[in-house]
C-alpha cells in the first residue's frame, strides 16, 4: 500500500475518532461520504484542516472538494498533484 494512502487512512481514523474502524478497513477507492464510511461535511472540514497542517497541502473549498474527498485514493491524488 502506498505510504500516503496509509498515512491518510490513519489520519481519518485518528482525527475523526472512528470507533470500530481501523485503517486496514478502509479501501483506497471506498466512498468516504454517503453510503461509504458515512462521513459528513463537518468531517470533511476537520480532515481538510489536518491534511493542510500535516501534509502542507491546501485542500479545495469549492466544487472540487466533493471530487477530492470522494475516497482515500482521490485525496492522495489531489495531495500528490498539489505538493
Amino acid at each position: 500500500m502506498n505510504d500516503l494512502h496509509t498515512k491518510l487512512k490513519e489520519m481519518i481514523v485518528r482525527v475523526l475518532m472512528l470507533e470500530g474502524v481501523t485503517p486496514g478497513d478502509i479501501g483506497d477507492d471506498d466512498r468516504l461520504f454517503g453510503g461509504g464510511l458515512g462521513l459528513d461535511s463537518v468531517d470533511a472540514l476537520e480532515l481538510a484542516i489536518h491534511i493542510e497542517e500535516e501534509l502542507g497541502v491546501k485542500m479545495p473549498e469549492d466544487e472540487r472538494a466533493r471530487e477530492a474527498f470522494a475516497s482515500v485514493g482521490s485525496i492522495a491524488r489531489y495531495v500528490e498533484g498539489h505538493r
